[in-house]
């Protein structure tokens, strides 16, 4: 009896387990509902790699850095300008009023692309070398800060996408 006891106890803890499980909503995307993304994505057009964030190189002898940002375009909207970028770890000072922007006046966009010019020289004229905190560039080593760009729209609405990171090579 005690055996029959214990497989009727599996059976009935089996069948909660599974009355408890519930669908996952896919309505979504395949994104969970508490990532939030912007309605117009952008697409980084030369990223050479996803480190998880858009990754694109440069190589070490002429510091050249160049990121071309475009929307799809049947999204009905076109780009008007990068109205702000920082260069930093996290998104917060891109979102403060107050931090330096990267560029002294917007960049226009051209339709559904914009593209930003820059360079290690500049990147450190701007972001000091520290040996801790933002070492000098090397080969095979991405630069400390990332670029967070503020899109601006035709219409006027802004768009935050994610941020690029630089690989020296």
């Amino acid at each position: 009896m005690n055996l029959y006891s214990s497989k009727l106890a599996i059976i009935v803890l089996s069948a909660a387990l599974f009355a408890s499980c519930t669908k996952q909503d896919k309505s979504s995307g395949p994104y969970p509902k508490s990532d939030v993304h912007p309605a117009i994505p952008v697409t980084v057009q030369n990223a050479a790699d996803y480190r998880p964030d858009p990754t694109v190189t440069t190589p070490i002898g002429t510091g050249v850095i160049q990121i071309v940002l475009s929307i799809p375009p049947g999204s009905g909207r076109t780009i008007r300008e990068i109205t702000k970028i920082v260069g930093s770890t996290s998104y917060a000072l891109l979102q403060s009023s107050t931090s330096a922007n990267y560029i002294a006046a917007p960049i226009a966009g051209s339709g559904t692309t914009v593209t930003f010019n820059t360079s290690v020289t500049e990147y450190f004229a701007k972001y000091p070398m520290n040996a801790t905190t933002n070492p000098p560039a090397k080969a095979n080593t991405e630069l400390t800060n990332r670029y967070y760009f503020l899109i601006t729209l035709d219409d006027g609405t802004t768009i935050i996408p994610e941020p690029v990171r630089i690989l020296v090579l």
